[in-house]
């Protein structure tokens, strides 16, 4: 028995990649995958939606059941027509991971609104359209007595969690992600519905075209070398996450290779403190202790 059996799935960007690898290890672990994937480019642009069913040929050829998905999923209508595969097809769903999103970086002072507001609406929008949607069908569940046991995973980065020159849009839109999984980790709990985050470190398109991380990322030279960057190392954790056994609910864990860390997030460190109001000058040689 697989450790997904009998799960029905939604996974968005399932067409190349990490998204990929989670909908094939889905499938063999038992799950029936919706894969979905515009087939658009890294940045975005264009669309194929050929590459989903590429991924859905292969897992039906292994045995398993998946449909195709292409529908733009930063969109409510997107959102509510990716979902609804699952539920036409297999009658419910219980797990969505959040996996779609695009990249264009550039330094802050030279960004155009249009290249911020894509990769928010490709990152943080993807993810409140599809949860929004799942998370009101659950709620439905529970209301009429049913007990969903749900799993949402989402997709953060280091880049929103510990920054990185050049994505400031991308960070903001992971920082959002991170933050969003903690909130609705409470507000969904009471309908059976758990909701987590990985922070993947692996190699896939959009780290293979960042400068300074291609090279890190690099397969070794060597084939017997354990690929400590293949995207397909990241799968394990995500099915895990999916699985109806885990309790976890909340967390936001970085994953890279055989390596899985748990992130506290912010947190407040040293303090300085006194009776009374700070005045100014009082408080930079104060501060200043602190940083």
């Amino acid at each position: 028995m697989g450790a997904l059996d009998g799960r029905v799935a939604v996974i968005t960007g399932a067409g190349r990649g990490m998204g990929r690898e989670h909908a094939l290890l889905f499938a063999a672990e038992g799950a029936r995958v919706v894969v979905n994937d515009t087939g658009g480019e890294a940045d975005g642009t264009g669309s194929d939606p050929a590459l989903a069913a590429a991924v859905v040929d292969e897992i039906r050829a292994a045995g398993g059941e998946a449909v195709v998905s292409a529908h733009d999923v930063a969109t409510m209508d997107g959102a509510a027509a990716a979902i609804g595969a699952a539920i036409d097809t297999w009658g419910h769903l219980d797990v969505l991971v959040n996996n779609a999103g695009i990249l264009r970086d550039r330094m802050f002072v030279n960004m155009t609104e249009d290249e911020w507001d894509s990769v928010i609406r490709g990152h943080l929008r993807t993810h409140f359209c599809m949860t929004h949607t799942a998370a009101g069908i659950w709620r439905d569940q529970s209301k009429a007595g049913e007990h969903p046991q749900a799993s949402v995973v989402n997709v953060s980065s280091t880049s929103g969690l510990r920054g990185a020159v050049g994505q400031s849009n991308y960070g903001a839109a992971k920082a959002g992600i991170a933050a969003l999984t903690v909130i609705l980790a409470d507000e969904l709990s009471r309908y059976g519905v758990r909701v987590n985050a990985i922070v993947p470190v692996a190699r896939t398109r959009m780290t293979e075209d960042v400068a300074g991380i291609a090279d890190m990322v690099r397969a070794p030279a060597d084939p017997t070398d354990f690929d400590m960057y293949h995207p397909a190392n990241v799968s394990p954790m995500v099915a895990w996450l999916a699985s109806a056994a885990c309790p976890t609910t909340g967390k936001v864990f970085l994953v890279r290779g055989g390596e899985v860390r748990r992130f506290d997030g912010w947190h407040d460190d040293h303090a300085v403190q006194q009776d009374g109001r700070w005045t100014v000058e009082d408080l930079g040689s104060a501060v200043e202790e602190l940083t």
